[in-house]
């Protein structure tokens, strides 16, 4: 009997510096650097005529819409280019001009691939035809799509039950992707649907959902014009989304307060030099942040009750403060949460964020005079246990001072990927909804399961412990985005199958199950065509308008499909001619999606002729103030509690960050220029007292140890670099320090892992000191 080979792959990639330098970091964003740097990448992936013919359409009305983030366009597009440096790199990876064909794939075995860094394997191009690994096997082969698609009817036919499948879904597939993707699996007969909001901001939704009764944020991009305050917490606009800046700049311009609440000082939220300005491009652009708060990593709920205490006394005294026509109009649960907010000690509560009073105090003054707040946020409030408490007392503060429902107000979770807000609008969900379910019977004449199905953290259990067969993947980098990454390494190979709808190669292809396959598709530059006619896709951005994306550019390969092709295919192969859904039929005219979503959810109405020029705008309770839907009819005021960081079994606190040169998983080069750090990733940001006082200096060579349940987890050699961030908390890039991430510890409610909050001690090297 041939005893079966076993692939010997690194889930991490190299574990030594690059051997980088620190500097200065920088005073402001963007500018002439970013311009530079942008156009350099451009040309390097695409060459010169296809950096013409994707910019030039880039986030433009019906042109293609960026697969980085989701921040909304405005009215009027700039005839400069509406778009950003990140926004560029994101392009120029996805159009890049090399390829990973068979040939590559016959040259280069996993295990090999698996020992490069993931720089190196996301630079190695676009993937350009479907290839399969066999068990035992090194190396992928080509494989006909016929027989692809064959291979998974097979092995879903031969499971014992549909929930030991598991369906992830990224955030850059589009809408017409997601509803199809949604409607197989739940017609395969499961709601496992794990996606990549449950890893960043599942939290703000359950926050949301309970408080104001929608999942989604209020405000739109005019909003943040005209707000007096803009208050942001837990975010780096200027790497993560940086045309945020150009809405800031705005609303400085009218006269609007920015106050910035970050571990880190970030060069965006300090000075903006918009590169499409005279004022941008040869004088000192602006400045954003009028006070800028350096609160502790995960004492964000501390600093709010700080200050809603402090605007509490001020209202008392001086009254006009808060807003008590529409807290007694619209909301409920006032007294009890006023109540609440006395037991808190202000002297604790001022230890506890690690601010000076008087910094605080500037907070309430600002926050006093201003009649139209709105708050900001992004994964540093919501990557932690408590991170639904950290939404849900920004909405309390939101409340008192009457900003939900008004123009200039309200609230604003800034989302990650493209279109990770419309996935889980058109139907991407592990959660049951009997009304959705029923909406499903009505239009497709099936009954959906109502079993809850598994997110994230609970599928890849699941398949550690064998239970879960089948991984599914529309896009994405599961292995590299998720927590605890040798435990879900090892859950990923005990899957008897592995499939990736993927675009470029990642780590994720190369630790799989016994079987893997790879399922090419087209990206959002390229040109979907349908006999000969071109089609479009739909996406809906942070602030809820859904609008068209199409591509220019050839695909890479002929034999690219196209999403909603690979999974209506992947859905005949399955159910053949049963049941009562015509899957070829869907995967061929998009418009018929379209249709199928405005018969299945409310507001899209005439889809297809509505997401024409800017858009539409789906319905949204909280933007106007409608909260009918809620038990009581009115928004909840939440009892939040302070996070429960003894530190017991570690010395300091660790917050996963990114570099200025990526997005998510995805590595677009070494350097994050705006820290000052120069071709090193394996970087350990930490408070110069604290670096002299474990008798350490800049460079020295660390590793961090997590313990959690017995476990000890280790990331090896980090570069000290001695930074402006609270004493006893840390900073590093993801995906590098996920492996300190236990898998069993995430938040309350949402089960989004605590990445921004991992209890960590750092152990010298033999060479340091």
């Amino acid at each position: 009997m041939e005893v079966e080979k076993i692939r010997k792959v690194s889930f991490t990639g190299p574990i030594m510096p690059d051997g980088g330098s620190f500097g200065s970091p920088k005073v402001y964003a963007a500018g002439i650097p970013a311009v530079k740097v942008a156009l350099e990448h451009a040309l390097k992936e695409m060459g010169l005529k296809r950096s013409v013919l994707t910019l030039s359409k880039l986030n433009q009305q019906e042109g293609i819409d960026c697969p980085g983030c989701a921040w909304p366009d405005p009215e009027k597009r700039s005839p400069l280019g509406e778009f950003c440096e990140n926004g560029v790199k994101a392009i120029a990876e996805e159009a890049t001009n090399q390829r990973v064909d068979p040939a590559f794939f016959e040259k280069y075995s996993v295990e090999e691939m698996a020992s490069w860094s993931d720089y190196q394997i996301g630079k190695s191009g676009r993937i350009t035809h479907p290839m399969v690994l066999r068990p035992g096997s090194l190396h992928y082969q080509a494989i006909s799509w016929a027989e692809a698609f064959d291979l998974i009817a097979e092995e879903l036919h031969g499971l014992d039950h549909p929930d030991e499948a598991v369906f992830y879904t990224s955030g850059r597939s589009s809408n017409e992707a997601a509803f199809l993707y949604g409607l197989f699996i739940r017609a395969f007969g499961t709601n496992n649907m794990p996606d990549c909001s449950n890893m960043c901001h599942e939290s703000s939704g359950v926050a949301l959902t309970e408080t104001l009764g929608i999942g989604k944020g209020s405000v739109t991009l005019e909003d943040m014009y005209l707000a007096d305050v803009v208050m942001i917490l837990g975010q780096n606009p200027g790497t993560n989304h940086p045309r945020m800046l150009s809405a800031l700049e705005k609303c400085k311009g009218n006269g609007g307060k920015i106050i910035s609440i970050n571990p880190l000082k970030e060069a965006g939220l300090v000075r903006f030099k918009n590169p499409q300005e005279i004022i941008g491009m040869i004088g000192q652009g602006t400045g954003l942040t009028d006070l800028y708060l350096q609160v502790k990593i995960n004492q964000d709920v501390a600093l709010l009750k700080l200050i809603l205490k402090k605007l509490y006394h001020k209202e008392l005294q001086e009254s006009g403060i808060f807003d008590w026509e529409f807290i007694q109009e619209k909301t409920q649960g006032v007294e009890a949460f006023l109540e609440d907010l006395k037991r808190y000690s202000s002297e604790e509560l001022l230890r506890s964020c690690g601010l000076d009073e008087e910094q605080v105090d500037e907070a309430v003054e600002i926050i006093a005079a201003g009649k139209k707040l709105i708050i900001c946020w992004a994964m540093g409030l919501t990557q932690h246990k408590n991170g639904v408490d950290n939404i849900q007392e920004c909405v309390n503060l939101l409340l008192l001072k009457g900003s939900i429902g008004k123009p200039g107000a309200g609230t604003c979770p800034v989302r990650g990927h493209s279109n990770v807000q419309g996935d889980r609008t058109v139907g991407i969900t592990h959660h049951v909804s009997p009304r959705l379910n029923a909406a499903y019977q009505r239009v497709f004449n099936f009954i959906p399961p109502t079993k809850v199905g598994l997110d994230v953290v609970h599928a890849i259990q699941a398949m550690h412990e064998k239970k879960a067969k089948i991984f599914v993947a529309l896009g994405g980098n599961f292995l590299s985005a998720a927590s605890d990454t040798h435990y879900t390494g090892a859950a990923l190979q005990n899957c008897r199958l592995t499939v990736q709808i993927s675009t470029k190669l990642n780590r994720s292809h190369l630790v799989t199950g016994k079987t893997a396959l790879i399922l090419p598709s087209l990206g959002r530059t390229e040109q979907d065509l349908e006999g000969g006619a071109k089609r479009y896709i739909t996406v809906e951005n942070s602030m809820g308008r859904v609008h068209r994306s199409q591509g220019r550019l050839q695909p890479a390969s002929d034999q690219l499909k196209s999403e909603p092709a690979i999974i209506a295919t992947m859905a005949k192969a399955y159910f053949k001619d049963t049941g009562s859904i015509d899957w070829e039929a869907l995967g061929e005219d998009y418009d018929l999606i379209r249709e199928k979503i405005a018969q299945v959810f409310g507001g899209f109405e005439d889809y297809s002729e509505r997401s024409a020029g800017a858009g539409f705008d789906l319905p949204n309770n909280s933007r106007e103030a409608d909260f009918s839907s809620l038990p009581g009819g009115k928004a909840h005021f939440t009892r939040c509690q302070l996070p429960n960081h003894q530190l017991t079994n570690a010395k300091y606190l660790l917050m996963s960050i990114r570099s200025h040169d990526q997005f998510n998983t995805t590595i677009y080069g070494l350097n994050d220029r705006y820290r000052g750090v120069k071709m090193e990733r394996r970087v350990l940001f930490m408070n110069p007292q604290d670096v002299a006082e474990e008798g350490l200096k800049k460079m020295d060579v660390v590793d961090l140890i997590s313990k959690y349940d017995g476990q000890i987890r280790k990331a090896e050699n980090f570069l000290i670099f001695p930074y402006d961030i609270p004493q006893g908390n840390l900073a590093a890039y993801f995906p590098e320090t996920n492996v300190l991430v236990p898998i069993h510890h995430f938040a309350d409610k949402s089960h989004t892992p605590i990445s921004k909050s991992i209890e960590v001690d750092i152990l010298p090297k033999p060479n340091s000191q």
